[in-house]
This record gives structure tokens, sequence and C-alpha cells, in this order.
């Protein structure tokens, strides 16, 4: 059955992108330097937040940051030197084996799905290793399974290299992310290039992925699956408003949904710039265009930021982060985040 899709429906937006007092640079790009492709995750403590990413556009993985305090302020942290001979956003997760010991663990696209594990809280780190998994990028998306074990996605060529048509593959690890079982080809369609999975569960634990569909000629991406990813059903496109580039989800308090991504919505007024939708998972999975859309920050590089990091804090401050050209000028993109609330939004929504 041929895909259909809804195009276009216009969603509120708020406009936060000028509120420079919510913004926070943990690391600036200079006329040198380009920071890209920040990956981020929320320690148990609820407001320690760890934050990586790439020097150059797919570029060399190393930097980190720590921010104590929700995103507030940034530190540095030292990394292994062996992170600089991986390349292509590095995306970073913490992941628990059956027994309760708990990981961090780094995934480096190049070579060929490279990772590095620390089992003290990002103190010390294991030596880069290759998974032996060829990949366009590095896990976009890991979710712990009720068995204990965890799914991971991401997307390679169908010939392995970096051009269309793109496919979404799948591995699983029964040991916390420290081994990776062979992938197997979770989704493909002719014509259409599905890549960037986000994957997470549902109030009713099914499974549901979100996808960056690479001709950019219509939506985005989206499938479910009962079995927990075993098996899944055929693509189909999301809403108009959730169309972009490297979804993050999350939901808040109150239990709606927020994404985070590139926008690249046909006819979008903010198309190109760092955005997140608001809805439910019954409005995405009914083709509804959800509640509205909030620009968070200005791209003056056009479409070049997104790959976000999103975290929810226990007050439901919503910290999200994204690499951007921040400002106008010779400086390159920097690494930046900003926090808002949905309470907030709302009562701007008016």
């Amino acid at each position: 059955m041929p895909l259909s899709q809804r195009l276009p429906t216009v969603l509120p937006t708020v406009d936060l992108s000028d509120d420079v007092d919510r913004q926070t640079v943990v690391a600036a790009g200079t006329r040198e330097l380009y920071q890209g492709h920040p990956t981020t995750v929320l320690m148990p403590d609820g407001r320690t937040i760890l934050a990586v990413w790439s020097v150059g556009h797919g570029g060399p993985a190393g930097p980190m940051a720590r921010s104590p305090d929700g995103g507030l302020t940034w530190m540095p942290v030292e990394t292994p030197p062996d992170w600089t001979r991986t390349r292509n956003c590095p995306s970073l997760y913490r992941l628990s084996d059956p027994a309760g010991q708990e990981r961090l663990v780094v995934f480096m696209a190049q070579p060929d799905m490279a990772q590095s594990c620390s089992p003290d809280g990002g103190l010390t780190w294991s030596p880069v290793r290759s998974l032996g998994m060829p990949c366009v990028m590095a896990f976009s998306s890991i979710v712990a399974r009720a068995d204990g074990s965890h799914l991971g996605l991401y997307h390679r060529g169908a010939s392995d290299a970096d051009r269309h048509p793109l496919e979404v593959w799948q591995s699983l690890s029964h040991d916390g992310g420290v081994t990776w079982a062979p992938p197997t080809r979770a989704a493909r369609a002719d014509g259409l290039s599905p890549c960037e999975p986000c994957a997470f569960y549902t109030p009713d634990r099914r499974l549901l992925c979100l996808m960056r569909e690479n001709t950019h000629t219509g939506c985005s991406l989206k499938m479910t699956s009962d079995d927990e990813g075993r098996t899944w059903s055929a693509l189909t496109y999301t809403p108009w408003g959730l169309t972009g580039d490297r979804h993050v989800a999350r939901y808040a308090p109150d239990g709606r949904l927020v994404v985070a991504f590139r926008d690249q919505a046909p006819g979008s007024p903010t198309r190109g710039h760092f955005v997140a939708w608001v809805g439910t998972v019954e409005d995405i999975l009914s083709g509804r265009p959800g509640q509205y859309r909030l620009k968070l920050l200005h791209s003056h590089a056009g479409w070049d930021c997104g790959y976000p990091g999103l975290e929810v804090l226990p007050d439901g401050t919503l910290v999200a982060m994204t690499y951007i050209k921040y400002r106008p000028g010779p400086e390159k993109h920097s690494v930046v985040c900003t926090r808002f609330r949905l309470d907030e939004t709302d009562r701007r929504l008016g």
C-alpha cells in the first residue's frame, strides 16, 4: 500500500529563540573551531547532565562537558585521547546490565560503530573498540526491553555508504551495552531513505519509532512494534509538524510528548531552525497535528543544526541542547542549550 501524507498543517508556534536568559553556550565556536552534534544524558541525581559532541561537521569525537545544576552551568571534562581517532556524531547512553551494573556508553560511527564504556559515571573509560557494524551514524536510539536486554537502532546505506537509499538497522545487547548481536534490517522503503531512528515506548508499551526521511520530499516517517522491536509495522508518514531531522523524544511530567529536532517541514516558517513539537502519542498515531511547536533556537547557518540532547528534570524543566551557528559573523557553530517548561509555554500560547 503506498504511503500517504497530509501536507501542510499549520501549527501555532511559540518563539523562545530570542530569550537569551534561558540559553547557555556550552562550547563556543570560533573562526577556526566548529563544535558539532551533541547528545546528552541525565544522571541518577536528576540534576547532573553530561554532554558529548564532535569537532567539525561529523569530525572527531572527544569533547565532553558536565553540568551539575540542570544545564545552567557547564564545565569541560577530560576524555581519552583515543576518542579523537573516531568520527561522526557520538551518542551517549546510560545502560544497566541484568545484574544492575550501570555504565555510560559512548558510541561513534567510525570505525564501524565504535564504543567506549565507563563504569564510574564518566571518570574513567575503556579503550575504544569497534563493534564491526558499518553505519552512517552510531545508535541514535537505544531502548530497554522487558527481559533486561537493550535494542539499539541506527542507519546505514544499502551499500554501506552514506547515500540513498538509507535503511534503518538494529542490534541487541544482553549485557548492558558491552557486546552487541549481529544486526538486522528494521526498515526500508522504495524511493525513500529512512534514517536517524528515535524509538520510545508509548504509555501502553508499544514501541513508536520516528525517522528522518532523507530525500526531504515530504513528511518524516514512523513505524510501531507490538513485540519490543522483534517485528515492525510498515512505514507511514508522521504529521506535518514532526517533519525534521534527528528527533529526540521525552515525556513531560503531565504525560505530553516533547520532540526536539531540526525543522524540515515543507513550507514551515521555522524550517532549518531548532524546534520542538508538543502533543501526545495518540496525536502521532492518529495523524493529528499535535498541540503546538516551539522555536527553541535560531540557526544563522540555515539548515545546519539539531542532533539534540533533551532531558527532563524532576521539576518539569526541559533542557534541550544542539549545535548551531548561534550568532551572525565569522564564528563557526557552538554547542548551546536552552531550558523551558510546558506550563510557561502553554501560557505564552495564550
